[in-house]
């Protein structure tokens, strides 16, 4: 097991592991405030999910096993903002939660846009 700090030099990695920990603390916030056990286990299956196909990417086999990580992780960052969406519509959490959450998406959205076209150029 390595002992070594993560390297600071991948915003998508370092964002979308930020963001799964804002997902695992949102998801333990809607159990234990409000007994909700639905939405919260999707939201935290795939919040979470967009950085582990990331991290998995890193170590891909091809530029085809890459592309393929890195668009999965934007269908469970598109399936993530679902369920965002849901839980604001549905009052479990308030407006200022929502967008900050959003916007944390949004930008890791962005960077996986970016990326699936870089590599698909390449």
């Amino acid at each position: 097991m390595r002992n070594e700090e993560p390297k600071r030099d991948d915003p998508l990695a370092e964002k979308s592991f930020a963001f799964a920990l804002r997902i695992l603390r949102l998801g333990k916030f809607l159990t234990e405030s409000h007994k909700e056990y639905i939405i919260s286990k999707q939201v935290v299956r795939s919040g979470t999910a967009i950085g582990a196909l990331v991290a998995e990417g890193k170590y891909a086999q091809s530029k085809a096993d890459f592309l393929h990580k890195l668009t999965i992780a934007l269908k469970e960052a598109s399936e993530t903002e679902y369920w965002i969406r849901l839980l604001k519509e549905s009052q479990y959490i308030d407006d200022k939660m929502f967008h900050s959450l959003y916007n944390d998406l949004d930008e890791i959205l962005r960077l996986l846009i970016a990326s699936t076209k870089t590599i698909k150029q390449v």
